[in-house]
């Protein structure tokens, strides 16, 4: 029986093997609406989640390639962090959120899917929003698309 979403999961495998890092691609750009970037700073940027875990799965990162939290500088260090705050605020004030999955995975042993390029993530929560669509069917549904989603998040930042 072949479901409805092995195009989008395929499609996201091959996006994965692909060489270079998209986030280095996404901040060389200046196309921030096609790469879902909703705000940049100094040396970190904040980008929308292509495979959120969440509606309004947000990515800190540092301009730089760089692998690991001991590999940033004292700016990075700061602005990745109070990118973080912000990212949180936003997404408080947008969609209501009442909580927050903050983390980063460092190493592919620690999960992480891009290893080379340090970011953080921020998963908005709400009560009771885990739901048995994942158990039951391995699908998440997401209610928002990723283009509405960032015009509502590119503006008024803190």
């Amino acid at each position: 029986m072949e479901r409805l979403w092995a195009p989008w999961r395929m499609a996201y495998i091959r996006q994965c093997c692909e060489p270079g890092c998209f986030l280095c691609d996404a901040f060389q750009s200046e196309a921030d609406a096609e790469n879902l970037i909703v705000k940049r700073g100094e040396a970190c940027a904040v980008i929308l989640n292509r495979y959120p875990y969440n509606n309004g799965h947000l990515m800190v990162a540092p301009y730089r390639h760089v692998d690991g939290v001991e590999g940033l500088n004292a700016g990075e260090q700061q602005e990745l962090l109070a990118l973080s705050a912000a990212a949180c605020s936003r997404l408080r004030v947008e969609l209501q959120a009442q909580g927050f999955n903050l983390g980063i995975n460092q190493g592919a042993v620690a999960g992480a899917g891009l290893r080379d390029h340090l970011h953080l993530h921020v998963v908005p929560r709400w009560e009771g929003d885990t739901n048995f669509m994942p158990a039951l069917a391995d699908v998440k549904i997401i209610p928002q698309p990723l283009a509405e989603l960032y015009e509502r998040l590119r503006h008024d930042w803190p």
